[in-house]
């Protein structure tokens, strides 16, 4: 087998040689790294071009790489047909009925056949089985179907949510992300609009604009809410009415709602979040490759949900730390029309930026078409590494020459425009021409042959049957977030107030009077009540509090807010903060008035006192102290979590970390090793030019030898007429060539043992890399570590508490008195 699992590299196939049109035995191996700088695949209907594509993924895959993979086409699903154990019965269900037809035999026959196929193919590129498994083990193969749910659906919501901090800081991401959301909006809808002149874009980014600046989040129907009544009463200098009168308003309104409305469009609201984080990931942080097909939506459709995601991987970059190493990669096939040369699409602007801006964060862009001419060549310019297969017409070699040109320049790298233009022309299928800026020169080769069964698009029900395990996995915003009341789990709980009967007679219809020193405020009402159900409030206690931790040894200096709801109940013992549960209420969603029509219930006498107040706030510090701890994780290189972090996202850190420790020490090896290998290499080549030299004076002194004794045996027996001392002196001469022949024999032998010698110094020498090299892997692997959990205990002087306050809680009462919980 030959040795191509290398630290950071991926095998694309092997060396081709142009001028003899074969393929040579010099792996082909790119180092992962080199696409930080990102790469562009063109090539034509027929080129090899996908499977190249597919065999990137795949070894990034194996190298735990997660990826973002866009697939407009319907090839890309290909990925997740692995099957390790090669038999025809395997591959059956996914075979295409018409080539089996065309071929004159059963479909089972001819699942064997590609079964025979794909393993001899496998074997002629030296990979095997184990290597299949092992892709299906390095990450998870999702396959998502953003307005269908033949795959796993996807949800739009989270991405009319307002933006995290990070980008919201960030003004420049902040305005891009609200004008590619406004602009794939309105392209949904059919409206092509002009961000600096559209009434439209302008009416909508200035309704995100005012709700993303205050954190809250929109949804469509909100969105309509809002164009009928804007939470502004100007635009610019204009009056709202002058600028974009109500009338007008409500028709775009309607053209939204009727979207909405749209069957089918349930679809976009429902199934997995757009959450990049997440969707790179599993919960359990193993990488995920991430494959959208979108080949079954419209034109607008696409558009649409591919601005998104990419605004949305873009929020993701920028909340990422810097690196030099690979840490993603977003992949998008056939990008033609996304990213023209003169239009200006919503999709433009976000992938242009990742172009970018987006190496100094690890992700990776590769971009792939058919079609080179329809390409905005001077934002390809960032890309650092090009693909170039067989091109259809001389147009579109024109076009990727000046792409290339472009790309050498901006590296500074040197460009022979005639040369390439040469090599191109010869390129045939699976043939590929390489230009790395990161290395010296062009490479020819014929990629490797594909993990994954490449038996073209899937039909819907075939995607279906290949993902309803994991849909019925991935729930859905309509399973998970009902508007029906949600029954309380705090049942018997203080929360749920034991001491107060649910039929309690003593509710009342108005608020209990209370001393001012007291505050008072309402939890804010979620869902909607079931027919004959009513609005009560019970009360509760909140508290709010700053922790600070501090830990010198750990590194530790940080301050962590919380807030808890504690149960009221009449007895002695009115508050047991230990059973209080956490809330992620902020100091906004608390409302400082009650809903219209709600009935209260009884307070229990205590929570009528001042003082009381100042007792729970006592023993609200108290039960911080005992139990709040702050949780880390510590791991063997050295580094500790950071406050806040989760294991997944920890573990995520360590390994990029380890990552990058490895990449240092790959290249740490080559420079340690390669003054050796070089000498080793030199030395032998000069042992095997003396094997061929000591070889050929052999030969002549075996042919002298042979000839001089042929010679005296003849004058021996026909030479009557020689003198016998003339055929003893010949004799002798003979003699003597013979022994010349036999040393020059030894010279031979020991000249091939010297070769055999240095061979096996160098094989001793390759060993010892490759020892070192997997014995830094193992000690870095993050996968095999045990990570130790850290607690940090707080100081009693360093909790400080905020607030506590009493808070009503909305519930809804039944007609026969039951409750159940009405808020988040």
């Amino acid at each position: 087998m030959i040795d191509y699992e290398r630290l950071g590299s991926f095998y694309l196939g092997k060396s081709y040689d142009l001028r003899s049109a074969a393929r040579r035995d010099e792996l082909v191996l790119y180092d992962s790294k080199d696409l930080v700088t990102h790469a562009v695949c063109v090539g034509m209907t027929g080129s090899g071009k996908t499977g190249l594509c597919t065999v990137l993924l795949e070894e990034a895959a194996i190298d735990g790489i997660p990826a973002i993979v866009i697939d407009p086409k319907g090839d890309l699903p290909n990925l997740m047909l692995t099957f390790p154990a090669l038999r025809g019965e395997d591959f059956a269900p996914w075979v295409n009925e018409t080539d089996a037809q065309t071929t004159g035999v059963s479909v089972s026959q001819f699942a064997q056949q590609q079964a025979e196929l794909w393993k001899k193919g496998l074997a002629d590129w030296h990979q095997d089985a184990a290597r299949i498994q092992r892709l299906r083990d390095a990450a998870e193969f999702t396959l998502y179907t953003p307005g269908s749910n033949a795959g796993v659906s996807v949800s739009i919501l989270k991405s009319l949510e307002a933006p995290p901090a990070h980008v919201r800081d960030d003004s420049e991401l902040f305005r891009e992300r609200i004008a590619t959301t406004v602009s794939g909006l309105l392209s949904l809808m059919g409206v092509q609009a002009d961000p600096l002149r559209s009434r439209e874009h302008i009416l909508l980014s200035n309704i995100f604009n005012a709700a993303w600046e205050n954190e809250q989040n929109l949804d469509l129907a909100g969105v309509i809410q809002r164009i009928q009544k804007p939470p502004f009463s100007r635009v610019g200098v204009l009056e709202l009415e002058a600028f974009y009168p109500s009338t007008e308003r409500f028709e775009l309104a309607m053209q939204i709602n009727n979207l909405l409305a749209a069957p089918g469009f349930s679809r976009w609201l429902e199934g997995a979040p757009l959450d990049i984080g997440a969707m790179l990931y599993t919960p359990a942080g193993k990488p995920r490759i991430a494959i959208f097909s979108i080949a079954h939506l419209s034109d607008a459709e696409r558009m649409f949900f591919v601005s998104l995601l990419l605004t949305q991987t873009l929020g993701w970059v920028r909340a990422q730390s810097g690196t030099t190493s690979l840490r993603a990669l977003l992949y998008m096939d056939e990008i033609a029309g996304y990213f023209p040369p003169v239009a200006n699409p919503p999709s433009k602007t976000p992938l242009l930026t990742l172009m970018k801006q987006a190496r100094a964060q690890g992700l990776g862009v590769v971009l792939a078409t058919q079609n080179p001419v329809d390409l905005d060549y001077k934002g390809l310019a960032n890309a650092g590494t090009w693909f170039i297969g067989r091109l259809q017409t001389e147009q579109d070699k024109s076009r990727v020459l000046d792409g290339l040109e472009g790309a050498s320049s901006t590296a500074g790298a040197q460009f022979d425009r005639a040369a390439i233009e040469q090599m191109l022309s010869a390129l045939g299928k699976r043939v590929f021409l390489m230009n790395n800026v990161h290395d010296s020169g062009p490479q020819i080769f014929e990629t490797r042959w594909a993990l994954s069964y490449l038996r073209g698009p899937l039909t819907r029900t075939q995607i279906k049957t290949l993902m309803d395990a994991k849909c019925a996995a991935t729930p859905t915003p309509a399973a998970t977030a009902s508007t029906a009341p949600v029954a309380s789990s705090q049942t018997g709980s203080r929360t749920a107030l034991p001491g107060v009967s649910a039929a309690s007679t003593g509710d009342s219809a108005s608020r209990p009077i209370l001393p001012p020193e007291i505050p008072q405020y309402f939890l804010p009402l979620s869902g909607q009540p079931a027919a004959g159900f009513r609005l009560h409030y019970q009360p509760m206690l909140l508290g709010s509090a700053t922790i600070y931790y501090s830990d010198a040894k750990l590194g530790v200096d940080c301050e962590q807010r919380l807030t808890r709801l504690a149960g009221l109940a009449a007895g002695p013992v009115s508050v047991v903060w230990e059973e209080a549960e956490s809330s992620e209420l902020a100091d906004e969603d608390l409302e400082h008035d009650p809903r219209d029509g709600a009935t209260y219930a009884p307070l229990p006498t205590d929570a009528a006192k001042p003082k009381s107040f100042d007792a729970w706030k006592k023993a609200f510090v108290d039960a911080l102290y005992r139990t709040e701890r702050l949780n880390l994780c510590c791991s063997g290189l050295d580094e500790t979590s950071r406050p806040g972090e989760s294991e997944k996202d920890f573990r995520l850190r360590m390994v990029q970390l380890a990552r990058e420790q490895r990449d240092a020490f790959a290249q740490k090896l080559r420079t340690k090793y390669a003054s050796k290998l070089q000498t080793l290499q030199d030395r032998i080549r000069r042992a095997q030019q003396q094997v061929e030299a000591q070889q050929a004076q052999a030969s002549q002194s075996k042919l002298s030898s042979v000839l001089s004794f042929g010679s005296a045996v003849l004058s021996a027996v026909i030479g009557l007429k020689s003198s016998r001392a003339g055929n003893v002196t010949r004799a002798a001469g003979a003699v003597r060539s013979a022994g010349r022949a036999v040393k020059e024999g030894g010279d031979v032998k020991r000249a091939e043992e010297n070769v055999d010698a240095l061979q096996a110094q160098l094989a001793e020498l390759e060993a010892q890399i490759r020892e070192e090299a997997d014995a830094f892997g193992a000690r870095i692997d993050p996968a095999l570590e045990k990570f130790e959990t850290l607690q940090v205990k707080p100081k009693k002087a360093n909790i400080a508490v905020r607030a506590v306050v009493l808070a009503w809680a909305p519930h809804w009462r039944s007609p026969t008195g039951a409750t159940s919980r009405g808020w988040g």
